[in-house]
């Protein structure tokens, strides 16, 4: 493959990964109210396990002692991961637009910012400071809907608090894998974190069908649910991955913050959604906030 070529493919690559994970917002707009919350993010990390599994069982059985060893934190990242960070997204999708929990998603790395200072201790720079004050005021005009008197009535919707629930889940997820050192392989790794969030999501899920809330087996359902383990799900997690290798976590991680661009873009196109100003009044804080708070700090 010449230079240009793979120049090109990184190049699809970088662009591509934002639109595999914000597909999983698009996803819950499209069948919002169809398919149960708790049961959409149960199969769908379930599924994502059965179709991984075979492919890296020689991994799962290399790291098996430490897999049963640490079941508690594979179990507690996983209700964080893909529980607190599934369900309520898809309860999200059944009261409010796609670019509404694209752009109040983005403020979980401005959550890490500010977590990692208070419960870990990490250091924050003024530059960093910044960035989470701009983001932060992005979040809250697209809550009050670009409006500063509607902040004196405010009104959240369910929806918008349950994205608030989600984005806090994914920036404690996140902190906690960081800060957790771990002998496994990626994928291994990634697996056991799976399996905890399908166990850690059973009671509910239990509850979830005892109140009479049960998924159908129609087509759209299972083509759905397949849908959601293989591209929000494993292809999102595998081109990722592939990308911190060869780009590094950082700018790998940039990649990220087109996600509400994506999908506000996508909304309006495939959902029909109406791109309002103070969406993009929000978009044009979120993201250069988001790029400040995430900077390293100088050593």
């Amino acid at each position: 493959m010449s230079n240009r070529a793979s120049l090109f493919s990184w190049f699809l690559l970088l662009a591509a990964s934002p639109l595999l994970f914000g597909s999983n917002v698009l996803a819950a707009r499209f069948v919002a109210g169809e398919i149960p919350a708790v049961a959409m993010a149960f199969w769908r990390w379930t599924l994502a396990l059965l179709i991984l599994a075979p492919f890296i069982r020689h991994e799962l059985i290399a790291g098996w002692p430490e897999l049963r060893r640490d079941w508690r934190g594979f179990l507690l990242l996983g209700a964080l991961g893909m529980g607190i960070c599934g369900a309520p997204v898809y309860l999200a999708g059944q009261t409010t637009t796609a670019t509404n929990i694209s752009l109040i998603y983005a403020s979980a790395p401005v959550l890490i910012v500010l977590y990692g200072r208070l419960f870990w201790r990490e250091r924050v720079s003024g530059v960093q400071a910044l960035g989470v004050g701009i983001s932060l005021a992005g979040v809250v005009t697209v809550i009050a809907k670009g409006d500063p008197k509607a902040l004196l009535h405010l009104h959240f919707t369910a929806g918008d608090l349950w994205i608030v629930l989600a984005a806090n889940g994914w920036a404690f997820y996140s902190l906690l894998l960081r800060h957790r050192a771990s002998g496994l392989t990626p994928f291994a790794r990634f697996s056991g974190i799976c399996a905890g969030g399908v166990v850690a999501m059973l009671p509910f899920y239990g509850l979830e069908m005892g109140m009479g809330q049960v998924a159908d087996a129609s087509f759209r359902t299972i083509a759905t649910l397949l849908f959601l383990a293989i591209i929000p799900g494993i292809a999102s997690y595998l081109v990722y991955g592939r990308l911190v290798t060869v780009f590094g976590p950082g700018r790998a991680g940039m990649t990220l913050y087109l996600t509400p661009l994506y999908n506000a873009a996508l909304a309006a196109l495939l959902l029909g959604e109406r791109l309002e100003p103070f969406h993009l009044a929000g978009i044009a804080l979120v993201l250069p906030g988001i790029w400040l708070a995430t900077r390293r700090p100088a050593q």
